[in-house]
């Protein structure tokens, strides 16, 4: 494979977290919902991940199918799906999920992470990237889910968060808000 498939075909570059989590995530299973057309699965797949790439959006899952038939790569897998049916089907090492979650149905958000962490093997990794809506930072995008001070965390209790901040952040329009950012690992066993 070329040293950097994005670059080759115009797509931005894999998202800054994704990338540091490589850092601490040791290759394996990885899901990376809400792909749009494959930056972050492409860069996984790079690094020796066997990647689940999953988006509702078809034209975008064509785009990616198109690079991987091209580069011939056996690695990564684009298929349709719609994260707010909380029904996955295999297991992972890693789950990545970056500025998905507040495109989707707030009434399904609990359900989408009780089944990433059921999903994820022990010792596995979910990453997720999601915006805030604040009292210092109230979101400027109307969209249909935030997360509130703690809230993810919180949804994470019992594993170890090797990251997580909520710090301010910009969005590629500008706009100032902040984002909840977790890199969690589930315990090896339940002891």
């Amino acid at each position: 494979m070329s040293a950097d498939l994005n670059q080759k075909y115009g797509l931005n570059p894999a998202h800054s977290e994704v990338v540091a989590a490589c850092q601490v995530v040791e290759p394996g299973d990885a899901l990376d919902m809400g792909c749009s057309n494959g930056r972050n699965a492409l860069y996984l797949g790079q690094r020796g991940f066997v990647v689940t790439a999953v988006d509702v959006n078809p034209a975008a899952l064509g785009q990616l199918q198109s690079i991987v038939s091209q580069e011939g790569i056996d690695t990564i897998t684009p298929s349709v799906y719609d994260l707010s049916n909380a029904s996955l089907d295999a297991d992972y090492d890693f789950i990545s999920c970056t500025v998905t979650l507040m495109f989707i149905d707030p009434s399904r958000v609990d359900a989408v992470l009780t089944d990433m962490q059921r999903r994820t093997r022990a010792g596995g990794y979910n990453l997720i990237v999601c915006a805030m809506d604040t009292p210092d930072y109230p979101c400027p995008m109307n969209f249909p889910f935030t997360f509130e001070p703690g809230q993810l965390s919180a949804a994470y209790t019992g594993w170890e968060l090797v990251k997580y901040n909520e710090d301010v952040g910009t969005m590629h329009n500008g706009a100032r808000l902040q984002f909840a950012t977790m890199l969690a690992r589930k315990p090896a066993s339940s002891t």
